[in-house]
C-alpha cells in the first residue's frame, strides 16, 4: 500500500509541476521583467547623457587652462 501511495504522490507532484504558472503568475513575472528592463534602459540612457557632459567639461577645463597659459605668456612678454 505504501508503494502505491508513494507512486500516486510522485505522479501528483509531477502533474502539478507540468501545469506551469497560472496566468496571474505569468503576468506578474512579465510585469517584473518589464520593470527591470525599464530600469536598465533608464540607467543606460542616463549614462549616455552623462558621458558627453563629462567630455565637454574636460574640454572646457583644458581650453581654460590653455587660455590662461597663453594670457600669462603674453603678459610676461
Amino acid at each position: 500500500m505504501k508503494k502505491v501511495l508513494t507512486l500516486v504522490m510522485i505522479a501528483g507532484m509531477f502533474s502539478l509541476v507540468a501545469c506551469g504558472p497560472t496566468p496571474e503568475e505569468q503576468a506578474a513575472a512579465e510585469a517584473e521583467a518589464q520593470k527591470i528592463a525599464d530600469e536598465l534602459m533608464k540607467g543606460l540612457e542616463e549614462a549616455v547623457q552623462e558621458e558627453p557632459v563629462a567630455e565637454v567639461e574636460e574640454t572646457t577645463e583644458e581650453a581654460t587652462e590653455e587660455t590662461t597659459e597663453e594670457a600669462t605668456e603674453e603678459v610676461a612678454e
